[in-house]
């Protein structure tokens, strides 16, 4: 039978013009076949799935050893402390991927009758390209699905989540089994092939038709009709080299211990070889940006994108926002008119090295107890702001100690740290919260950056071929974290990581760790332990803090964790186990 979906009061209306809006269909109705003469119409089912994808910055660090959070009903800090269920999640991407997977096949089942341009050439590399963006958010979907619901299910068995490649209407069978996992795998990779056989690697403008893509030239040789489909126009929607950072994430996932499986084959080398082309494409092991490790404080280059430009060190990122403070105004401390929600632990400070280069633990490190932030790996005070720290447009001393008299004090108001620190990561010191002088700053949201994927590759590449191998490479994890590192300290010779470069597993722990520092606050760490399946007692670890009052120390015990066995996996939502009986769950959960 014939179909017909109607959209009832999405953006997407507004895509039609301001004519539509005005004197709109009746009842503010349309129907598919409205579609097909309708151009942004169509491509509205696209901008939908946009819109819905899983934020960035989604602080699910407050439920790792790296944070807490001073609000107390926040729901990281609900399940951290054992509310974690299958009926209550935040975790869960489960109903605003497959509502996003709707408007996706849909969008494919449809998008060849779209009249997409007037001109025939320009229609198809239109046809061709949202085609490819389609594939690409659906394989981007599924990956999320499978990090946040796959797992052991309750049959003992390593286990995907259902695959969706058709709308699904009224008559549809909704009753479905979860998929492998190993089939889930490949359905990323089959959708993520296909973007990529759409699009071009990245949106740039060709000034002679020598310069447009190979396979795009039987359709046109015209460098206008190219530019103004797959040209600097189009930048920030799916492309080629957002789909290898995906295989690079799915083949990461898969590759890593919990995922270990006799019905999943996937490799360690997998992983480092498709991460290994992005990094080529990039210009290689030495090509990161100097200046990666601050993006979100790189004023000038922030203040000066314009055009659909990334900074050097972005892949992906979401829309530019202007004059905008909300990041500072959720994370400052009290005194500069912020609610201090992200909490850094004692635990991810004991992570940095000294500036050596050296574990504060170690023999050579040179630490020492009485002046713990003395000496340190500079990325600590980028990213942290402790006792005695400067921040904001006036260079405010912040005092973290309850003995300080200043707001800013442990636990002196519901907006101060619990911990003794202060996120400073994320937030540009240039924004005013004052409300007498308030003052936002330009701002973005990545999505992926570079350091992500060359960090994925220190990982695979050390796992398959050990500390110094290259497998059919030019570079081996070594030569990645010995970049990364440089560009962190500044220094030339890295005793420790020579110590560490003989030994797979102390490379390990070195790589483990400088991901833990350069993505800090970005929202991985909660899913990194996890696909490590690190042991139970440091899924557990308690979040600890440190009280400062002049040179008094007080260790503090801030936050117990309450995470069971079964919770190296998340649940797949109840209601669905409830609906619809061919769902099993993953083990444990009820």
């Amino acid at each position: 039978m014939k179909f017909k979906i109607y959209i009832i009061g999405l953006a997407v209306l507004a895509l039609a013009g301001c004519k539509k809006i005005l004197d709109p269909e009746p009842e503010n109705l349309k129907t598919l076949d409205q579609m097909y003469s309708d151009a942004n119409f169509a491509q509205g089912f696209l901008i939908n799935a946009y819109r819905t994808i899983p934020a960035y910055y989604d602080n699910s660090d407050f439920a790792t050893d790296d944070a807490v959070t001073n609000q107390l009903t926040h729901p990281y800090l609900q399940l951290a402390a054992g509310s974690w269920t299958a009926a209550s999640n935040p975790a869960s991407v489960w109903n605003q991927s497959y509502e996003a997977m709707q408007y996706i096949n849909l969008f494919l089942a449809n998008s060849g009758k779209v009249k997409w341009a007037a001109d025939a050439e320009s229609a198809k590399l239109f046809n061709m390209r949202m085609r490819g963006e389609a594939f690409g958010l659906r394989g981007l979907y599924l990956y999320f699905q499978l990090r946040n619901h796959g797992g052991i299910a309750s049959n003992g068995q390593l286990t995907g989540v259902p695959i969706l490649t058709e709308y699904q209407g009224p008559t549809s069978e909704f009753n479905l089994p979860r998929a492998s996992f190993d089939a889930c795998i490949k359905q990323i990779y089959k959708d993520l092939d296909s973007a990529e056989a759409y699009l071009p690697v990245e949106y740039n403008d060709v000034s002679s038709a020598a310069l447009i893509p190979t396979r795009f030239r039987s359709i046109t040789q015209n460098p206008e009709t190219y530019n103004r489909v797959m040209g600097q126009y189009a930048r920030q929607l799916f492309n080629g080299l957002i789909a290898k950072s995906f295989r690079t994430r799915t083949a990461l996932l898969a590759a890593s211990p919990a995922f270990k499986s006799p019905s999943n084959t996937l490799s360690w080398a997998e992983a480092a070889d498709y991460a290994a082309q992005i990094i080529d494409y990039k210009g290689g092991a030495g090509s990161l940006p100097q200046n990666g490790g601050t993006y979100y404080a790189n004023t000038g280059e922030v203040d000066g994108l314009g055009g659909g430009n990334n900074p050097s060190e972005i892949i992906w990122r979401e829309n530019i926002v202007t004059n905008d403070g909300n990041q500072e105004g959720q994370h400052f401390p009290p005194s500069l008119f912020g609610n201090g929600l992200m909490n850094p632990t004692q635990n991810l400070v004991d992570a940095f090295p000294m500036a050596n280069g050296y574990p504060i633990n170690h023999p050579n490190a040179n630490y020492v107890e009485a002046t713990p932030y003395t000496g340190r790996d500079p990325r600590f005070a980028k990213y942290i702001l402790f006792n005695g720290s400067t921040a904001g447009v006036s260079n405010t001393v912040i005092r973290t100690g309850s003995g300080s008299g200043s707001d800013d004090g442990i636990n002196v108001r519901t907006t101060s740290t619990r911990t003794g620190y202060y996120m400073k990561k994320r937030l540009r010191m240039d924004v005013n919260r004052n409300p007498i002088s308030l003052s936002g700053k330009t701002h973005y949201n990545p999505r992926i950056r570079y350091t992500e994927m060359y960090l994925a590759y220190a990982e695979a590449a050390n796992e398959a071929w050990g500390p110094t191998g290259v497998g059919t490479h030019s570079y081996s994890a070594y030569d990645v974290i010995r970049n990364i590192r440089r560009r962190a300290f500044g220094f030339s010779s890295d005793p420790y990581l020579e110590e560490c470069k003989s030994d797979v597993g102390k490379m390990r722990e070195l790589i483990r760790n400088e991901r833990r520092l350069e993505l800090c606050f970005e929202s991985f760490r909660f899913w990194d332990l996890r696909r490590w399946k690190v042991d139970l007692t440091k899924l557990n670890e308690t979040a600890r803090g440190l009280d400062v009052n002049g040179n008094v120390l007080k260790p503090l015990n801030v936050e117990p964790r309450a995470f069971q066995s079964y919770m190296y996996y998340g649940p797949v939502p109840n209601s669905e186990i409830l609906k619809y009986n061919q769902l099993i769950q993953n083990q444990g959960w009820k």
